[in-house]
């Protein structure tokens, strides 16, 4: 491990911004300061005119391993979110086999010790009839407990209420919960074959997964976890109505907390006609008011954390009629410069940009030593050029599906270099693959 000296950096941290040298020892920071060039250094990065934040820590992935290999893997997914900035990801039970026993789960993390770019922690799932191995779940053992409260892949749909409330009751760590209403779905479904036959219009989407399948299971997610005193986390918001259920303020006096994905925060339904269904994914993209209502909710703390719900499906997979193509977006390699733009636009800070990309995810999922650029802390560090414009071409996209629903758009941001545990992973556009990331740790 290279030790490094970072110089000159305008360092976004702890809500402020300061102009800062930082000292990587050992993986970790051992010194930040001013006037620290003097230190002993193998690399030093001149970072003038640059910003330095906390990688960013990605609550929601799909990496498709195991089961769905020709979509993506560790190796190439966690490839893609380093050169996008992002130091640390969790990933979704819905993979083939299910992520529903301890046994699957460490089997996970063994294949990720192999081949990960980046940290990296896993998610049990629920399903109507494993609560025996949510209970003898060593709250260390996973980031939290995915419930599918809407349709989803195999045997992970949780849809009986005595399942629902005994994982309410008796989980013993965070429970992150998909919710839209499968029956309104369906009945939605029903009613626009009736009119389009199978020829559905994919400007059909927010309507089919509609604000009130969407609604009307967040609340009941909402009112079951006041009942229980769970400590549950909302997935993907998508709509203005479901706002109201949310208290504003820190996240750190709450129980119930949600998350934005950069997609419902950066399209809206005026995008269908153009990107089809590479913008299809579950829950819909909806309206612009309900973008914008999101947005909001970022500002006043009722949304509490960014992520992307990166799902990525092959080209072939995706150009297909409604009900063929598959539900996801591949985005953990744009997703920071799509957050970046609401910068640019002044509707956020740097400052809350990093609370809810890196500061909140380390402290709501009990992460030590990430999240912040502290002294003694992992160096999960993101350099980025707030003035290089990057215009996103598909030969540059590197999920293994091989395009991006943002293919075509400028960004006015470029990430230039990502520490991961203080190895420089990627640089000036350059991957070094020679170190692995390392599993999250949880302190329950």
């Amino acid at each position: 491990m290279k030790d490094t000296l970072i110089l000159n950096a305008r360092m976004v941290n702890d809500g402020r911004i300061t102009e800062e040298d930082i000292w990587i020892r050992n993986g970790r920071i051992e010194q930040i300061g001013s006037n620290l060039s003097a230190k002993p250094a193998d690399l030093v990065i001149d970072a003038a005119d640059k910003i330095l934040m906390p990688g960013m820590i990605d609550d929601q992935v799909h990496f498709r391993e195991p089961g769905s290999t020709h979509k993506g893997d560790l190796y190439t997914e966690s490839r893609a979110a380093v050169a996008g900035g992002i130091t640390s990801f969790m990933d979704m039970p819905n993979t083939n086999p299910l992520t529903v026993t301890l046994e699957a789960l460490e089997d996970k993390y063994a294949l990720a010790a192999k081949k990960s770019l980046a940290n990296y922690a896993f998610y049990l799932g629920a399903t109507n009839g494993n609560i025996d191995v949510i209970r003898a779940l060593d709250p260390k053992q996973a980031c939290g407990i995915k419930v599918f409260m809407g349709a989803s892949t195999g045997n992970m749909l949780v849809d009986k209420e005595e399942a629902l409330e005994a994982i309410f009751r008796d989980a013993p760590i965070l429970v992150a919960t998909h919710c839209e209403d499968t029956p309104i779905i369906l009945a939605n479904e029903q009613s626009f074959r009736a009119q389009f036959g199978e020829d559905v219009p994919m400007e059909s989407h927010p309507e089919i997964r509609s604000e009130e399948a969407c609604f009307r299971s967040s609340s009941f997610a909402v009112n079951l976890a006041k009942r229980h005193g769970t400590r549950l986390h909302v997935l993907h918001l998508s709509t203005a109505r479901e706002m109201k259920l949310f208290q504003k303020g820190p996240l750190d006096n709450k129980r119930i907390t949600a998350e934005a994905c950069v997609h419902h925060l950066y399209f809206d339904d005026s995008d269908y006609e153009q990107k089809q269904a590479f913008i299809k994914c579950n829950p819909a993209i909806k309206s612009r008011m309900d973008r914008d209502a999101i947005r909001q909710a970022l500002i006043d703390g009722r949304i509490d954390v960014i992520g992307t719900d990166h799902a990525p499906h092959t080209l072939d997979e995706k150009c297909s009629s409604y009900f063929n193509a598959p539900a996801g977006l591949p985005l953990v390699q744009y997703a920071l410069p799509m957050v970046l733009e609401m910068y640019h636009d002044k509707l956020l800070s740097l400052e809350l940009i990093a609370e809810k990309t890196s500061h909140g995810p380390a402290r709501l999922f009990d992460i030590p030593d990430r999240g912040y650029i502290r002294e003694g802390y992992w160096a999960d560090l993101v350099l980025v050029d707030l003035d290089k414009r990057e215009r996103v071409e598909r030969e540059d996209v590197r999920y293994k599906c091989g395009w991006s629903p943002v293919e075509g758009r400028i960004f006015r941001s470029t990430i230039e270099s990502t520490f991961i545990n203080g190895h420089l992973a990627y640089h000036q556009g350059k991957l070094d693959e020679s170190v692995l990331g390392q599993r999250l740790t949880h302190n329950r």
